[in-house]
């Protein structure tokens, strides 16, 4: 499925469909590329990570409602910035485990594109579109739902190198190259 957004973009939608934006298809240069994209976002549903999030959510919102029920205290209002407080740690954390749920996806799309005998080094280029596409405005990699790049990068590398220790197999390749234009 292929969203009209302007920004490249893809999605993990209900009960496992996917949404790859027409901004980043048009730039994808090969099938594995693609199978990259694919993967990652099927990394997401394997791992169960739009549950996760929900159930982590619920719980939050419960320990933040209860730190300003707690906290609330008519003859001494300024207690009332515990809620707050609350709120804003339990924001940060939610980011951290959203930047861990990439890098999970990031590892399982190249499990599933190398088993789908897909070059899993064509992954990064796609990282590289990414990043290239914010124009350089990324915030702090702590305020972010996903990790930095660069340091994404370093953890796909890892990964190639814990999947493949004698190196990448010759035998995957990028595919026929997409004709997107």
């Amino acid at each position: 499925m292929f969203s009209g957004t302007g920004k490249p973009s893809m999605r993990l939608l209900c009960q496992g469909a996917q949404s790859v934006s027409a901004a980043l298809f048009q730039r994808l240069e090969n099938e594995a590329q693609l199978a990259g994209v694919l993967g990652h976002e099927i990394g997401h549903a394997v791992a169960r990570h739009s549950a996760e999030h929900m159930a982590k959510s619920q719980f939050v919102q419960l320990l933040v409602t209860a730190v300003g029920v707690a906290a609330s205290d008519e003859e001494h209002p300024g207690r009332g910035q515990a809620a707050a407080t609350a709120g804003f740690v339990s924001q940060m954390a939610t980011l951290r485990y959203g930047r861990n749920d990439e890098l999970e996806s990031d590892a399982l799309g190249v499990r599933f594109m190398s088993e789908a005998k897909y070059d899993p080094r064509s992954l990064l280029e796609v990282m590289r579109i990414m990043a290239a596409s914010s124009g350089g405005s990324r915030r702090p990699e702590f305020l972010s739902t996903h990790p930095d790049p660069g340091n994404r990068e370093e953890k796909m590398k890892a990964a190639f190198n814990e999947r493949f220790p004698g190196g990448v197999p010759s035998d995957l390749t990028t595919g026929q190259q997409l004709q997107t234009h």
